[in-house]
């Protein structure tokens, strides 16, 4: 009989976590797994993708920090499923989720940290602890996030380290980078940087931003393509006409057809302060870019320095500048470092190796 998992998270938009999960729901064979999935505040453009899997995705509605209401109708949907496992991600997922699962006696009880959380406070790491003594067991993509909370006293014993999977593009893109510069108003000699993520404090898109300035004090050719929405949105837009940038940084909001745009970028950005394994270099990878991202946690799991792009201090907008600087004007560096992601990728975090990875991991625990 298939073991049957109830996979809970916040929501379904489209974010590192969700997209996670639904490789991973659409991914397990249905002959030894029957997926359900629970969201807890909102569904998104990921309920559809699983709806297409014929994956059950129920929303309990939840509208506040704290709502009991919410709490008890996912009782209520536990209980309904009855599942053998049920699989947490994220802070508010796991807290209810969990607690919700230990009531229903849930056979099997797994938490997922995806990130180096230093937003949490003490009281939210206490909530951690507490639950994890309760839990079975703990994923996380990554050694540097498993060494994070080990070092908040989670317990090393329980941690499974599964790194995040990407799919590798079965055709090439169809669009051109002719087209993308046609649709972007820029001439064809345009150097493109590119940069994926939620607008976010987490994300320090001012560094990206003062370092696409310093840089085009060299070259006037580099533009800077920003993909993604958040708060902070319209704080970067101001602050890049500011720095007089407002025609060299574009703000393309989210783009469903990210992935078409991939191939195109000369390189990749990412100067976030923290991370878990981030899906926005496993995307360039596979297609090929080279990356320049801060030496933190997860982006050292991904990113081989020399060999598939380099590794700066947090913060060292200059260093951005001068790698990159570096990457423009040798296009056959570009192309070495490119081929080596991708073998990379192909080697080490394909989806395949990581549902059979959790396959592996979900046979241990029943």
């Amino acid at each position: 009989m298939a073991t049957r998992i109830l996979q809970i998270i916040p929501t379904l938009v489209q974010g590192g976590a969700e997209k996670q999960l639904t490789l991973l729901a659409t991914g397990l064979e249905k002959v030894r797994y029957d997926v359900h999935v629970c969201a807890l505040t909102s569904a998104g453009p990921y309920a559809d993708v699983l709806a297409d899997s014929r994956i059950p995705v129920h929303v309990v509605g939840k509208s506040w920090k704290i709502d009991p209401g919410a709490y008890w109708r996912l009782k209520r949907h536990i209980r309904a499923v009855q599942p053998d496992i049920v699989q947490t991600w994220i802070f508010a997922a796991n807290c209810y989720g969990r607690q919700a699962a230990i009531s229903c006696r849930v056979p099997r009880i797994v938490a997922s940290e995806r990130c180096v959380d230093r937003w949490k406070l003490p009281y939210q790491f206490t909530i951690d602890r507490y639950l994890a003594r309760h839990s079975d067991a703990l994923v996380a993509p990554s050694e540097g996030v498993r060494q994070f909370y080990v070092g908040h006293g989670l317990p090393e014993d329980k941690f499974h380290v599964i790194p995040n999977g990407v799919t590798t593009p079965t055709s090439s893109t169809s669009l051109t980078r002719d087209e993308l510069l046609v649709e972007l108003n820029l001439p064809r000699q345009t150097r493109l940087i590119g940069a994926v993520g939620r607008l976010w404090p987490q994300k320090r898109w001012k560094d990206a931003i003062w370092a696409a300035e310093l840089l085009s004090v060299v070259r006037d050719d580099v533009h800077l393509l920003i993909l993604g929405e958040g708060p902070q949105r319209w704080r970067l837009e101001r602050f890049a006409k500011q720095i007089h940038l407002g025609g060299k940084i574009h703000f393309l909001g989210h783009r469903n057809d990210a992935l078409k745009l991939l191939p195109h970028f000369d390189c990749l950005w990412l100067s976030s302060g923290y991370e878990g394994l981030p899906n926005s270099i496993l995307e360039a990878m596979v297609a090929g870019v080279p990356v320049v991202a801060t030496d933190i946690s997860g982006n050292r799991d991904l990113v081989i320095p020399d060999e598939t792009g380099y590794l700066v201090p947090v913060g060292d907008r200059a260093a951005f500048a001068r790698q990159t600087l570096q990457l423009l004007e040798d296009e056959s560096l570009r192309k070495e470092m490119g081929n080596a992601s991708k073998r990379r990728v192909a080697d080490h975090f394909s989806v395949d190796k990581m549902v059979r990875q959790y396959d592996e991991f979900y046979q241990t625990l029943v």
